[in-house]
């Protein structure tokens, strides 16, 4: 296949041409363009404006957007200019090509749901909290109204759509809370979060390949599906995991609750690296399921352990 790749020269980019290149020719379209394996051309935004400027795809793979500013230093329109309204102009460019048979959307988990009591499905009614979940949100609802009104016309030719939903992605290349905690561990610092008892989905790099490559190549209805590996996992389980990866004792420290929350508060007051929204995301529950995508195509399990995942991601950081 010919594939669009928006936001390719990302982390998650750059793995998905990793993994797709050597079957499909990869197309680029990002803010930067530099030379790189597997990339055919990169081209510019601006290429979407101008007839026979891209040449013609059989599907795109939409991952360009603004992430989570854990720093809270990003302003409410900049989410929406970035992730609204760059898949509002893709997902026209894809509905306007007859060629172009699949178009796959990178959400995110927390365009559902900010908080998870229990286990997160498909079903939930989506209540985003903050303008990087509400402007995944928006984008969702563009897709789908848009795509909606198009199915009503008639003899218009067969596409697939599909909107992803991951938690935490993780693989080389990885930036993050994860670097964070891996370098808070690699000196030797003891963890001091062991009462925050939690468990977390997250998406190794390599079984979201798994899940690209089943949806271009198979016949997987549109609709929106979570991505996660099988596993959840707290972060004390992370810890140890870490520590593996580094040949070193676990340390984890069981200090109060109230004690770290006043922490996080004083360290968000002096721009330190735990601020309450990291704290937060670093001992939340928040578990996903990815039975519905699993069921999509014919699966049992995802091909790589959560913990398996983790380690080809912890020796990266080597």
């Amino acid at each position: 296949m010919k594939i669009l790749i928006t936001g390719v020269h990302g982390f998650v980019g750059s793995n998905l041409v990793k993994a797709l290149s050597t079957e499909h020719t990869i197309y680029g379209l990002d803010i930067v363009s530099p030379t790189k394996e597997g990339i055919r051309n990169t081209f510019s935004w601006d290429y979407l404006d101008v007839e026979g400027g891209i040449p013609d795809v059989d599907a795109i793979i939409h991952l360009a957007g603004k992430a989570h500013d854990t720093k809270n230093q990003t302003v409410s329109d900049v989410y929406f200019k970035v992730n609204t309204g760059l898949t509002q102009k893709i997902f026209d460019y894809f509905l306007a090509h007859d060629s172009i048979k699949k178009f796959v959307f990178f959400s995110t988990a927390k365009a559902a749901a900010d908080k998870v009591d229990g286990v997160l499905t498909e079903d939930i009614v989506p209540a985003p909290v903050g303008p990087y979940g509400e402007s995944k949100i928006a984008a969702e609802r563009y897709i789908l109204d848009t795509l909606e009104t198009w199915n009503l016309k008639p003899e218009t030719p067969t596409k697939q759509v599909y909107i992803l939903r991951p938690c935490m992605i993780h693989g080389p290349g990885n930036k993050g809370n994860l670097n964070l905690l891996y370098g808070v561990v690699k000196k030797g610092i003891p963890w001091p979060l062991g009462a925050f008892e939690n468990r977390r989905t997250f998406t190794s790099i390599d079984n979201l390949s798994f899940v690209i490559n089943g949806l271009l190549a198979k016949d997987v209805p549109t609709g929106i599906y979570n991505m996660g590996d099988d596993e959840a996992l707290s972060t004390n389980e992370l810890i140890e995991e870490i520590c593996k990866s580094l040949g070193k004792k676990a340390h984890i420290w069981k200090l109060p609750k109230g004690l770290m929350n006043r922490v996080a508060k004083i360290g968000g007051a002096l721009h330190l690296p735990l601020n309450s929204e990291r704290l937060r995301k670093l001992t939340e529950n928040y578990i996903s399921s990815n039975a519905k995508i699993k069921a999509a195509l014919g699966v049992e399990k995802m091909p790589v352990d959560a913990r398996e995942g983790l380690k080809v991601t912890l020796d990266s950081f080597k």
